[in-house]
């Protein structure tokens, strides 16, 4: 029995490196049982076959995984926004970073199209929260030495909304055309999913780096939800004012005597990412234990 991490997955099919091949594997029958679904990421193991190809025999432990974007064993995940078309809406970035947090995983602001628009007003939100934050541009190459020291050695996830240039930044990272991109519809002013599947590509700065599809609002709504009493652990900039509030079960929403919420008040925590902590607490709120059960479970 052989070991590797699936590089790849797309129909039904998942393409394990071994570390000196890719072998094309299908997963054993065990796995649908078990209700359990490989990830790109995924260190597993496999036997090989006599046709060279594979069978999937069993997933070894994560240390993490996602459902949007599909992957697992992440290191860091690069959330790339814009403030030219398509405009990103610091709500989706907000609850990505929340997610990634909660399963204790590093995010990097990358704010890509910086020579259409320089995205200050962006990135200072992310800068202000203590988040990593870079401003790039997939056209110049601005921004990309930087971005290549910031994910050397490590697996990580490109995400973000559509449009905003995924595809565009891996292609400047290595100086090729070797992934699809597509053009933004003006119209829409929204991309057009130019990546159907995730993958982890091999760069030359030592990264392996999934380029994932993008989303949009609603695909955002549909993401997991961390419970809300847990909810505010995953806003790094709360750190320093929990346990200061009046009231020892304090949401940190509208209370009285709310010491984030005086944060908020005085310039110490960036509205918008109060406001998506309040959106999220909301959603979060509105699942029954029932059914998060039931989700959890499945």
């Amino acid at each position: 029995m052989s070991e590797g991490m699936i590089r790849k997955a797309l129909s039904g099919f998942y393409y394990i490196d071994d570390g000196q091949r890719v072998v094309t594997c299908r997963a054993r029958g065990k796995h649908r049982h078990a209700g359990v679904s490989p990830l790109v990421g995924d260190r597993v193991r496999f036997t090989l076959l006599a046709d060279g190809s594979g069978a999937l025999d069993e997933i070894l432990p994560r240390k993490n995984e996602f459902y949007r974007p599909a992957v697992a064993n992440i290191d860091l995940l690069v959330v790339v926004a814009s403030q030219a078309i398509p405009v990103t809406d610091p709500f989706l970035i907000d609850r990505v970073a929340a997610i990634a947090a909660a399963r204790g995983v590093e995010t990097l602001i990358c704010v890509n199209k910086c020579d259409l628009e320089p995205g200050d007003d962006l990135a200072r939100i992310y800068e202000k929260a203590g988040f990593p934050t870079l401003r790039v541009s997939a056209e110049t190459g601005e921004g990309m030495d930087a971005l290549r020291q910031a994910i050397a050695g490590r697996v990580c996830a490109f995400t973000g909304n559509s449009g905003v240039g995924k595809s565009s930044i891996l292609n400047a990272l290595e100086g090729s055309g070797s992934l699809a991109t597509g053009e933004v519809s003006d119209k829409l002013g929204r991309g057009r999913h130019t990546t159907r599947h995730v993958e982890l590509f091999r760069l030359s700065c030592g990264a392996l780096a999934a380029d994932t599809p993008g989303f949009s609002s609603f695909d955002v709504d549909k993401m997991e939800l961390e419970r809300k009493e847990e909810l505010q652990y995953a806003f790094r900039e709360f750190a320093p004012y929990l346990g200061k509030c009046r009231f020892q079960d304090c949401a940190h929403v509208k209370e009285k005597g709310c010491a984030v919420l005086e944060a908020v008040r005085v310039g110490e925590i960036p509205p918008t990412r109060h406001q998506s902590y309040v959106r999220l607490y909301e959603q979060a709120k509105a699942i029954p234990d029932w059914e998060r059960k039931r989700n959890e479970s499945l």
